[in-house]
């Protein structure tokens, strides 16, 4: 796929995730996607598969909002098989915090799927306003 349909499928995405439906947001990552969250948070790992993806990073970041999680897109940049995004989250925490984290993340796509993200994300509010994830090392 050009740069310019990985740039489409994100926003197509992104659209969604504006409006608290993540279902494209994981039906455009590859079964064997790995997601990689920087820093030393509990949350800052890779995560390796679509369904630990799921089960280890997504299911519980959702438990931690009071409602769906509402990240809004404020930019793409396409080159190739990477897309990078800008982004925003609009949720809030079940005790009330607004969880106004920014993202950067890079997405590298293989054959019209999203094979690797990388997550550049406040960190600090991560470990301030989300509940510990328990260690998987």
């Amino acid at each position: 796929m050009s740069a310019a349909e990985n740039k489409a499928v994100l926003a197509h995405a992104f659209a969604e995730t504006a409006k608290g439906n993540g279902r494209p947001f994981v039906d455009m990552m590859a079964d064997d996607v790995a997601w990689t969250i920087i820093g030393t948070t509990s949350w800052s790992r890779t995560y390796t598969g679509k369904a630990l993806v799921v089960r280890d990073l997504l299911t519980p970041l959702a438990a931690n909002f009071d409602g769906p999680n509402i990240v809004v897109a404020e930019r793409f940049v396409a080159e190739d098989d990477l897309v990078v995004v800008e982004a925003r989250n609009l949720s809030r925490t079940k005790r009330g915090e607004a969880y106004t984290n920014r993202y950067s993340w890079t997405f590298r796509f293989v054959d019209g799927k999203v094979a690797d993200i990388m997550e550049y994300a406040d960190t600090d509010l991560i470990a301030r306003l989300l509940d510990p994830l328990p260690d998987q090392s």
